[in-house]
């Protein structure tokens, strides 16, 4: 039966998304419980993806990730795929109607990263709106439920929030990015010389994201607030770790949230979005 291997498709994305981020499976469990699964196959389709250009070495990347997808574009066509990941992820795009500009341009940031490069302006810009700000407006299609006047007004928030999120990862990866993978992400920054006014440069950049994302956090419906305010209050705590640290430090060191204090950000978010002060 078709719906058996949907069943076991959905939860190949959902297994995915708990396997490879903890935190993100953490902010999906505060989400109405209609929505958790698109969620959980959007991730998977994004995360696989980026595992291929980011993990797989010693393997033929660009083969791979041209295969993965033309699979994804047949999966959405046919509406089936053998890929349980893809067949989630098709079913999530034909329910919401998660539309084809979306994964053609977070398709094109992936390829984007099978090159080593320094990014300039106009190439970082269109990179963030790819690999993070699309992937915002896939998950805000699902939170609105086909209210297309409620999308248009929280788009841009959205946008703002993916950007926040990836330009975080980017500060936290940098040496990873730099060294391991050949990509110098900030455009105008020289990472041999990264200096304290680089870093103010980018955590200023970053707080303006966050400040506005913040703002369509709190139009957000119900059934996704709370877990997309917990998703903020972990990342901003990252930033925030990250904004106390001189250059030298991330150059050197990745930044991380301990587990224990990933449950006190939790409960916090969890009481202020009870007492609506977010």
């Amino acid at each position: 039966m078709k719906s058996l291997f949907d069943e076991v498709s959905a939860t190949c994305s959902k297994i995915t998304t708990k396997r490879y981020s903890t935190s993100f499976s953490l902010g999906i469990l505060y989400f109405d419980t209609k929505i958790r699964q698109p969620i959980y196959s959007i991730y998977g389709f994004v995360r696989i993806a980026d595992e291929i250009v980011d993990s797989f070495h010693g393997y033929d990347k660009r083969r791979l990730l041209q295969h993965f997808k033309e699979e994804a574009y047949a999966s959405i066509e046919q509406r089936i795929s053998l890929n349980p990941i893809l067949n989630s992820f098709q079913h999530a795009v034909h329910t919401y109607g998660i539309q084809m500009q979306w994964i053609d341009s977070f398709l094109d940031s992936m390829e984007m990263d099978l090159d080593k490069q320094s990014y300039n302006h106009d190439n970082y810009n269109k990179y963030i709106q790819g690999s993070a700000e699309v992937v915002g407006l896939m998950c805000l299609h699902v939170f609105t439920k086909g209210d297309d006047a409620l999308f248009a007004q929280l788009k841009p928030y959205a946008m703002k929030l993916g950007s926040a999120f990836q330009k975080v990862n980017f500060l936290r990866d940098i040496k990873a990015d730099s060294e391991g993978l050949g990509r110098t992400y900030f455009p105008g920054v020289n990472l041999k010389d990264f200096n304290t006014q680089d870093k103010l440069r980018i955590e200023m950049d970053i707080e303006n994201d966050f400040a506005e994302a913040l703002i369509g956090i709190r139009m957000l419906p119900s059934n996704s607030r709370n877990g997309v305010y917990l998703a903020y209050c972990y990342y901003y705590a990252l930033f925030k770790k990250i904004k106390r640290l001189p250059a030298e430090h991330i150059m050197s060191e990745r930044v991380r949230i301990a587990n224990s204090q990933k449950l006190l950000l939790m409960f916090k978010s969890n009481l202020r979005h009870k007492l609506n002060i977010l």
